[in-house]
């Protein structure tokens, strides 16, 4: 399941088959918001309607990743639950020449040998704040650049009051819901004292690798453990006490988790530009992405240990937007959508009051998308070349020309509220890997001249006179970023610093700019903010619609990598007359092993299974409404006990970004069961173990 995109918001910026309205919830569907539950379809459909206590406890036991995940507190003594590939970074930061940690696993031998994963950051949700009253009264009346200023001035306003000058210990995210129709800040309390505590091999986190990644059956334990540090020492927290059994057929369960995002109530027309221009752009360079990484892994062991992450994320990148294309392609989810906004745009024309109120919020979003059509490739170009070390030259640059302006003028991401975050990842400690680098920046550069044409300003800028080969080892050899604390040192040192600096990497940041903040003023002014408010309108009329026929608590907002409560029940599904059931189990992992990789059990599973109870269960799925993002997610039952860990989706779960379909969308997790029975009978875990069961070291 996807984590986090490898491409920038910018890239997306416009960018079910729930045959109902946009955002209207039928059977299990839904991201929920923890302040707007169902508890009345949930009391009505499993008779069982979650307490304020229960709701508390679920939120302060669940946690994020900054990186793109969601994690879980399983003791009180600060051990999390995700899975493993939301570890990778740090498995493969952790690693040397001698040490594997992504492929061969980690396992601590107690709470003082736990090494820290550099950069690593989890939020835990303190609190929601509606704040659609404030920004409307900001925004009211501006359009361009007038609003996107407005829009500036308000979540710095908002964002600075949020943390209370104590941005190392809060954060506050300014999330749009509704695409505009509602506006929330959410609080969390911010840990950057993350440890790793253990990992299994990637064998058998990964088991069946890519041939198998989004289908099912699965037999996976996509497991890692962290524990959170605060002044030294382990939190005490809230946490999901651990059942060991797992759950049963036909439970109610529930996922808490953080789904990246959804694509379910936007307009057919930005639909449509996905589908024709958006998407299969992002496939072709994830495609040349994988072809390069799968080279150069194959060049040395060094080479496959040091792309393996990325590799990793870029071919499940691109098995989730294939599978979006493929929906958008086929589903006939466009038509749909069109017919839903002309009957939306109808209701608002037969009233003279509506009309005034909402306008022509569908002229507004396809006079958007149109602008964006034209800087498309530009932005395609620079977001190739702005990757990996080209990254952090960009943030550095870009930083300390936002930090020169008025907090209230600054771009999104750059508040003072938001810095700490930014400095915190500028500064750790991460490999750098110079030959992956160069490959990685020779790609983008290639891709920029073929996207751009070699007589554009920008690639001339970029190239000079020499081949991209060239270039990028030019530049990688030159530059300094690799080191946290030559980049610590331009950060610190603000626009001085960067003005008079040599590095090769920032000088080519510095050149392109000026195009690069052109194109993005461009985007916020003539593409984002114009869909916002477009958008917010048609929510609005939905709002407003839906309250007139008395469905108003069935809607849910769009995903937005934020807290959600999505619930459904242990179940299968038939395949092509084939009845698949809701469960795999040891036994049948054994069966699947062939001996060769993408097929091949770690050494410490086939001296294992005398050992094992082979009936023990170790994936199953359920009908929870999940997508990327929700990696990680615990799954929970009606007591509120930890029975699942979310790994992935079914291949029809990957038209989830834009529909939802009880009958075959399928969440897939691994089963507690199997967890416990990994720890003490295959890694012999026990004291971990224990502190699973009993919720304390």
């Amino acid at each position: 399941m996807p984590i986090k995109s490898f491409l920038p918001a910018l890239l997306l910026a416009a960018t079910s088959l729930s045959f109902a309205r946009p955002g209207t919830a039928l059977a299990d569907e839904g991201m929920w918001t923890f302040d707007h539950l169902p508890k009345a379809q949930l009391e009505k459909a499993y008779h069982f309607k979650p307490s304020a206590e229960w709701i508390s406890h679920v939120v302060q036991s669940s946690a994020r990743l900054a990186a793109g995940c969601s994690a879980s507190f399983v003791s009180g003594d600060g051990l999390v639950m995700t899975n493993h590939h939301c570890a990778n970074a740090c498995l493969s930061a952790l690693s040397d020449k001698s040490h594997d940690y992504f492929s061969n696993g980690f396992f601590s031998s107690g709470v003082a040998q736990e090494p820290q994963c550099p950069g690593m950051e989890l939020d835990r949700l303190d609190g929601i704040t509606d704040v659609t009253a404030q920004v409307a009264q900001a925004t009211q009346g501006k359009h361009d650049a007038a609003y996107t200023q407005a829009m500036q001035e308000v979540e710095s306003r908002l964002t600075k009051e949020c943390v209370h000058n104590d941005g190392a210990h809060w954060r506050c995210d300014f999330v749009t819901l509704y695409h505009g129709g509602q506006t929330a800040l959410y609080r969390y309390r911010r840990y950057q004292d993350v440890r790793m505590v253990m990992a299994p091999e990637q064998n058998i986190a990964f088991f069946g690798g890519d041939p198998d990644n989004f289908n099912y059956p699965r037999y996976d334990i996509d497991l890692s453990m962290l524990r959170v540090f605060d002044n030294g020492k382990p939190v005490h927290t809230p946490f999901l006490q651990f059942d060991a059994k797992g759950p049963q057929a036909g439970d109610l369960v529930f996922t808490s988790g953080n789904p990246g995002r959804t694509q379910r109530s936007l307009p057919a027309s930005a639909l449509a530009f996905q589908r024709d221009i958006s998407n299969p752009a992002i496939i072709a360079m994830l495609n040349s992405q994988e072809a390069a990484l799968w080279q150069y892994s194959r060049e040395s062991d060094a080479h496959r240990q040091e792309a393996e992450n990325t590799l990793f994320h870029v071919q499940n990148s691109l098995k989730a937007y294939s599978g979006i294309e493929e929906a958008l392609l086929t589903s006939g989810i466009v038509p749909k959508r069109e017919q839903e906004d002309r009957a939306l745009q109808g209701w608002i024309d037969a009233d003279p009051a509506r009309r005034k109120e909402y306008g022509q919020p569908y002229a507004k979003v396809d006079a958007a998308i149109a602008v964006q059509k034209q800087v498309f490739k530009n932005n395609l170009a620079l977001t190739m070349l702005f990757h990996g070390i080209g990254e952090n030259a960009l943030v550095l640059v870009e930083g300390a020309t936002q930090r020169a302006k008025p907090d209230a003028q600054r771009r999104a991401g750059f508040h003072e509220a938001e810095l700490s975050e930014i400095e915190a990842e500028l500064g750790a400690r991460t490999p750098f890997h110079p030959e992956l680098e160069t490959m990685t920046l020779a790609l983008g550069l290639t891709k920029m001249r073929q996207i751009l044409g070699e007589d554009d300003s920008q690639v001339k800028l970029a190239l000079g006179n020499a081949t991209p080969d060239e270039r990028a080892a030019e530049l990688v050899k030159g530059t300094k970023l690799g080191d946290p604390a030559a980049r610590l040192a331009l950060w610190k040192g603000g626009q001085k610093a960067i003005a008079a600096s040599t590095d090769p990497l920032i000088v080519l940041v510095r050149a392109l700019h000026p195009s690069y903040e052109a194109m993005h003023k461009k985007l916020e002014d003539q593409v984002q903010n114009p869909m916002r408010q477009g958008q917010g309108d048609i929510a609005r009329a939905q709002f407003a619609r839906a309250k007139a026929e008395n469905k108003l608590d069935a809607l849910y907002p769009d995903a937005t990598f934020s807290p959600r409560l999505s619930f459904g029940t242990v179940k299968g599904w038939n395949q092509d007359g084939k009845a698949i059931a809701p469960f795999t189990d040891f036994a049948g992992m054994y069966r699947h092993a062939t001996g060769s990789d993408p097929f091949k059990l770690p050494q410490s599973w086939t001296e294992a299974k005398p050992r094992l109870t082979l009936s023990t269960h170790l994936d199953f799925v359920s009908t929870n409404d999940i997508v990327g993002g929700n990696s990680g997610s615990p799954v929970i039952d009606r007591a509120g006990h930890a029975v699942g860990l979310i790994f992935d989706g079914n291949l029809p779960s990957l038209a989830g970004d834009l529909y939802y379909d009880i009958e075959t969308n399928r969440a897939v997790a691994t089963d507690t069961s199997a967890i416990m029975a990994a720890l003490r009978d295959v890694y012999h875990e026990d004291k971990l173990a224990d502190e699973l069961l009993h919720g304390h070291l």
